[in-house]
């Protein structure tokens, strides 16, 4: 329901909050990110034992930047303008999250369904359905944060979210080898089956999500439009015009410090990208000497759950990091932090080209785990005291675009660039993401950002 036309001019300061309810408005995140790690952890190796050849990988992994490109300016736009009885962003991340359950269910399982498509078009089909669904859940909580902290918090807010990003991260990412070492789940099939360790995590983290979820709707008060618009001078309004018109219009004039994080939000996802992609085929070549088209060996079975486990260590690296980072970002400022996270997460991608055993990963992660605490905080944090009040939801999809594209191009000139150039050897498109994420640290240099200079 859209809320009645008022305008009102900000009043009063948005009271600070307590560390308890910072936490708890992003308790949602954690059960959104242990799906988010399954899918990452374990899409391209299903997707392969489904069919799929490695340099098609990102064919497939593109369904999520171009949903998200879709669905999280859309879903911000309703929800800057949405009220009802359960509040402004909590009904959207509560569809989300559904959904994604439903989505998380399916995927392991295609093969049921098998008979109405090919089988990797029907795996594909249910990674769509995670990604549409985990960006409705997704944008929201961002615009949340904004909506409920003053100024001073936000850096917390962010940081806190972060934790609990890493804390959800590690739980998705370790559940199928947890499953398989110490619960005895079998984590071998033949091709066109998903083996009972990732199956059974699945399942599992479908219902953490949607717990999670239902933990910040039922300890998280937003305030309503009245106050919401009192605290930051906000208008109160039904749309006047469609949603397509009015995200255009706001894309035409997006504050310059949005523009200028572009930059750095293009050259750093654009390298995680690559990695979420080609991680388990690179170390399965490249450090497990599996053969470059193998998917059904225990080998790469091996290669398979360590991903798992390394992208839980990054995971966990960066919750740990994250509860530092208001500290540091007080201390050295937010770009400076930035600059020097996205540097450590170069370094740990280009040092995967001389891992001589699978724990080496495990350092090249740390430094993974550092950049990405940075990059789920500080964008925002910087962002957000760019934006008019009234426009957060629309402003925070909008950026999305910033994580969308650079997924979207590094999906389209990786696949040519893998066969014909790196003759499917994989681990080289890690060493391009590790030289991307150093191109992100110089682009933080030239980002304006007034609310931190402000602030020291």
């Amino acid at each position: 329901m859209a809320v009645s036309t008022t305008t009102h001019q900000p009043t009063d300061r948005k009271p600070l909050l307590s560390n308890r309810s910072i936490w708890n408005m992003s308790v949602g995140f954690l059960g959104i990110q242990a799906g988010f790690a399954l899918q990452n952890g374990n899409a391209s190796s299903i997707l392969q034992r489904y069919g799929a050849d490695v340099h098609e990988l990102p064919n497939f992994w593109l369904v999520a930047p171009i949903i998200g490109m879709i669905v999280q300016p859309i879903i911000g736009y309703y929800s800057d303008g949405t009220w009802n009885r359960f509040g402004r962003r909590k009904p959207y991340f509560l569809a989300g999250a559904l959904a994604a359950c439903f989505g998380m269910m399916l995927m392991p399982n295609a093969g049921i369904l098998a008979a109405a498509l090919p089988l990797v078009l029907m795996g594909a089909g249910m990674l769509m359905i995670m990604d549409a669904a985990f960006n409705v859940a997704m944008e929201p909580f961002r615009a949340l944060v904004a909506d409920k902290l003053p100024s001073v918090q936000r850096t917390k807010g962010f940081s806190a979210q972060t934790a609990l990003i890493g804390v959800g991260a590690v739980i998705g990412s370790w559940l199928p080898w947890f499953l398989a070492e110490k619960m005895s789940f079998t984590d071998t099939a033949p091709d066109g089956l998903v083996p009972d360790n990732v199956r059974w995590a699945f399942y599992i983290g479908g219902i953490l999500l949607v717990a999670a979820i239902l933990w910040t709707v039922l300890t998280t008060k937003e305030y309503p439009p009245e106050e919401q618009a009192k605290y930051g001078g906000e208008t109160t309004s039904a749309p006047t015009k469609g949603a397509l018109s009015a995200i255009v219009t706001d894309m035409v004039n997006m504050p310059k410090a949005m523009r200028q994080l572009g930059w750095v939000q293009f050259f750093s996802w654009f390298a995680l990208f690559s990695m979420w992609v080609f991680t388990t085929p690179a170390i399965a070549h490249h450090v497990y000497g599996c053969a470059i088209d193998d998917t059904s060996s225990q080998s790469y079975s091996d290669a398979s759950n360590w991903t798992g486990i390394i992208f839980g260590v990054y995971n966990g690296v960066s919750a740990v990091f994250a509860l530092f980072l208001p500290r540091i970002a007080a201390r050295l400022g937010r770009k400076n932090t930035h600059a020097l996270a996205l540097t450590c997460g170069g370094v740990g991608l280009i040092s995967m080209y001389f891992a001589s055993s699978p724990n080496f990963l495990i350092f090249s992660m740390a430094g993974v785990g550092i950049a990405w605490a940075s990059i789920l905080a500080m964008p925002y944090a910087m962002l957000a005291g760019a934006l008019p009040a009234h426009k957060m939801g629309v402003y925070m999809g909008i950026f999305n675009f910033f994580i969308t594209i650079p997924q979207i191009v590094s999906g389209i000139i990786n696949r040519p660039i893998v066969k014909y150039i790196y003759g499917n050897n994989a681990i080289w498109a890690i060493v391009m993401g590790g030289i991307f994420f150093l191109f992100a640290a110089i682009s933080v240099r030239f980002v304006e950002d007034k609310d931190d200079i402000i602030k020291h």
